[in-house]
């Protein structure tokens, strides 16, 4: 059995599909590629499909993960590209390498998301931003299945920056004129209960009292493990390539590859 790591983004309208749509069009995807897929045992088989630390509906995304496991070996990039051209667009898998090392989801320990405040002024954001980053807690409400459940958003928080000036997003082609804009870099640590960048804006607006006018658009620049020394998130997949590339090639491959070409006739 052969095993794939996928890398895949959410863009655009397909932002507002649930993992579960993405489930449903991701296994179509694989019939009309004709991927030979390993299935489970029991009176109703499934595709092996392990889904990672799916992003929350409505939030757009560069870095979703997933791994399949194959009945017969493919390349990988082969695979990327026809899954890729039977997905729809904004639905796109962008990497592939074969899984030679244990634990992906394991790796997926922090995300870097990109929060776009229309009708926010940078410059109001940078003072909640300080705000947010000064507090030692920050306890915000979410909803649950279980009620109202009260947690610090802030301990999970590891960066969390208003990197350019209001003239920056203001001059942008879709942009309105003269309406103000700022945009937040977040770096959170995966914890439990998870804070999501909602959680992060609902305590800006508790410690700063930032309200955005209308909804943040929301999107995962990436996610992996998180290193300690430099303070980013690094790539979940490098492990894997890095295996491939120290490992050895089997003798009768290398056989071919070293046997020299027979000479034609003169």
């Amino acid at each position: 059995m052969q095993r794939i790591r996928l890398r895949y983004t959410k863009r655009g309208r397909l932002r507002f599909t649930s993992h579960r749509d993405f489930q449903r069009a991701f296994e179509r995807a694989l019939r009309r590629a004709e991927v030979p897929m390993a299935y489970s045992a029991g009176f109703t088989p499934h595709p092996k499909v392990s889904y990672a630390n799916a992003a929350p509906t409505g939030t757009g995304s560069e870095a979703e993960y997933l791994e399949i496991a194959l009945a017969d070996a493919r390349d990988p990039e082969a695979l990327r590209v026809l899954l890729d051209e039977s997905l729809p667009a904004g639905l796109d898998v962008v990497d592939a390498v074969e899984a030679r090392t244990a634990g992906l989801a394991d790796r997926l320990t922090a995300s870097v998301w990109e929060l776009r405040l229309d009708g926010v002024d940078p410059a109001d954001a940078a003072r909640a931003v300080k705000a947010f980053t000064e507090a030692g807690t920050v306890e915000v409400q979410r909803m649950t299945k279980n009620g109202v459940r009260t947690f610090d958003a802030r301990a999970a928080v590891v960066g969390l920056e208003c990197p350019a000036s209001a003239e920056t997003y203001s001059s942008q082609p879709d942009r309105p004129t003269g309406r103000p804009c700022a945009i937040l870099r977040l770096v959170v640590r995966h914890v439990t209960p998870a804070v999501r960048p909602d959680d992060v804006l609902s305590g800006l607006r508790a410690v700063a009292d930032l309200a955005p006018p209308v909804p943040a658009a929301v999107t995962r620049l990436a996610q992996g493990p998180f290193d300690e020394e430099t303070g980013t998130v690094t790539d979940p997949l490098a492990p894997d390539r890095e295996a491939a590339a120290t490992e050895p090639q089997p003798a009768a491959a290398t056989a071919t590859a070293t046997a020299p070409v027979p000479e034609g006739p003169a």
